[in-house]
This record gives C-alpha cells, structure tokens and sequence, in this order.
C-alpha cells in the first residue's frame, strides 16, 4: 500500500528539507510514517503541528533538555 499524500494543490508554500540526518534515524521515521500510513512529509507536518501543544515557556518541547545558564546569565525567558 502506498503511503497516503495530500492531495495535489494542497500545499501553497512548499520547501525541500536539505537537513543531514543520520540515516537509522531517517529510517526509523520513514517507518514510523508507514505505520500512520502516511508520507514522510505529511507525517513531519503531523509532528510538528503536535509539538506545540508540549512547548514550554522557553519555545521547547517539554521533554528537551535544560540550557545550562552561562555565568552570570540571568534564567529570563523570551518574550
């Protein structure tokens, strides 16, 4: 079966990923999007439009690391 696309003039600005990536990596989620049955692309669009509601106040997703703070560098997060 092949990997459910969106539909042809759906997309209005579109961009190609020039991203290195280690290829176990890439694999793992072309497999991941097989299992949603979906494309790749469709399934980054997915992740990433779900990664906002994990955002914390510094802009990250919850589950990313703490930024070690430079000496004297006060904790103030972004506007």
């Amino acid at each position: 079966m092949a990997a459910r696309r969106l539909p042809r003039g759906t997309r209005v600005e579109t961009v190609a990923l020039g991203w290195k990536v280690e290829k176990a990596q890439k694999k793992r989620f072309e497999q991941l999007a097989a299992h949603a049955g979906v494309s790749a692309a469709v399934f980054f669009e997915a992740v990433v439009d779900n990664l906002n509601s994990e955002l914390t106040t510094r802009g990250v997703p919850s589950w990313w690391p703490a930024q070690e703070l430079a000496d004297g560098e006060l904790p103030i997060d972004p506007p």
